[in-house]
């Protein structure tokens, strides 16, 4: 059961706040700039940098955005709410000449014109650059309030003739709001508590340990340990077990994605949810197919064990395609990736040494009574595996 353990002692801090939650700490800036703490925005490949100064109710932001130099990028604080309506933001983009501009605006609506106005906070000093296919703002500003917890929103769309015209209107171009506590770092997408990235956290947390670990793990006490008579039957349970907890799991992960999904107008990560859907429905069909178990003396009983097998290998090969593309998805700190992958090779790596010693087990066995034999209480004969 380690690996179990380690993956939750590892994924589990993934409920907890973050000062950088996927930050990029290799990101570097002009004229040598740094920055005390970072936050990925979670949406339209955006990364937040900065440094308070407490001093003076102060910060330097650097908004970096990888964006098409054709189009324009956006970052502001809402002094006053929540979303884009009376946001204070900061637009960049290549003006006519091809020069990158950097102006400020307060947004009275959806659809609006922009043009260069004051904000409603000081602004001491701002600029913006284009490199590396990223548009890069920087600016220091006077907090609202001397308020450490923000609510912003961040855009990216269209220029016309030198000048912002519009973006998209789904998708993560309206789902692009939070908040960001200056502090703590911690920062969470439209501007609640019980933010998307903690929930999408934990999603992947529980689809990570269920389908991930317990499934296989549950296998591999089943393929294995029934070799061993002292073993029987505690790994039947043991397997039984395994496989009912990463199912319960399971379900309540992929509940959760199903939610996460459906407040998500715009976005459907196709492939991930497909795979999703068909783990949950080959999972219900091996749950249910242990209440059609036949007897061990049954004539359909290798049939089931055939059954038994391709379903449950199945979910296992399917589950660990996509967890990985749920890491891509979430795109965390390549420590979670790390961390799954050092538990996936080490349970392979398990099931390779238990597949030369009990195969060394059961020919030895064998060689001893060449007639059919059987060991377990359930039923399994020679090197058959024929399933619980």
């Amino acid at each position: 059961m380690r690996p179990a353990i380690l993956l939750l002692a590892l994924l589990l801090s993934l409920f907890l706040p973050s000062s950088a939650q996927n930050c990029a700490s290799d990101q570097t800036f002009s004229n040598n700039r740094l920055y005390a703490r970072c936050s990925s925005l979670g949406r339209l490949s955006a990364t937040l940098h900065w440094t308070y100064h407490p001093s003076n109710g102060t910060a330097d932001i650097a908004y970096r955005a990888t964006q098409d130099s054709s189009n324009f990028v956006a970052w502001g604080i809402n002094p006053n709410g929540t979303g884009m309506i009376g946001t204070n933001a900061f637009f960049a983009f290549h003006d006519s000449g091809g020069a990158v501009k950097v102006i400020t605006y307060i947004l009275p609506s959806y659809t609006p014109s922009v043009s260069n106005s004051s904000l409603s906070f000081n602004v001491y000093s701002r600029e913006a650059e284009y490199s590396n296919g990223a548009y890069t703002i920087y600016a220091t500003v006077a907090l609202p309030s001397n308020k450490t917890t923000l609510n912003t929103a961040w855009q990216a769309g269209q220029v016309s003739g030198g000048v912002p015209v519009g973006h998209a209107t789904s998708g993560d171009n309206i789902l692009s709001k939070g908040s960001t506590n200056l502090l703590s770092g911690e920062s969470s997408e439209n501007g609640g508590g019980n933010s998307r990235l903690h929930r999408k956290n934990i999603h992947g947390v529980l689809n990570a340990v269920s389908w991930g670990v317990l499934m296989p793990l549950g296998a591999i006490i089943a393929r294995y340990l029934r070799v061993f008579k002292s073993a029987d039957p505690a790994w039947f349970y043991l397997h039984v077990a395994c496989q009912c907890s990463a199912y319960i799991i399971g379900v309540s992960g992929w509940g959760l994605g199903l939610k996460l999904g459906s407040e998500s107008k715009g976005i459907t990560y196709h492939s991930h949810r497909v795979i999703g859907i068909a783990l949950f429905c080959l999972a219900t069909l091996q749950v249910f197919a242990l209440l059609l178990r036949p007897n061990k003396d049954n004539k359909y009983r290798m049939y089931w064990n055939v059954y038994h097998h391709l379903v449950g290998y199945s979910v296992i090969v399917l589950s660990v395609v996509n967890i990985f593309k749920g890491f891509d998805i979430l795109d965390p700190a390549k420590k979670w990736k790390h961390a799954y992958i050092a538990i996936i090779a080490t349970l392979g790596g398990v099931a390779l040494v238990l597949e030369a010693v009990t195969w060394a087990i059961v020919l030895k066995r064998k060689s001893r009574s060449p007639e059919k034999f059987e060991y377990g209480t359930n039923g399994y004969g020679g090197r058959q595996h024929q399933g619980a």
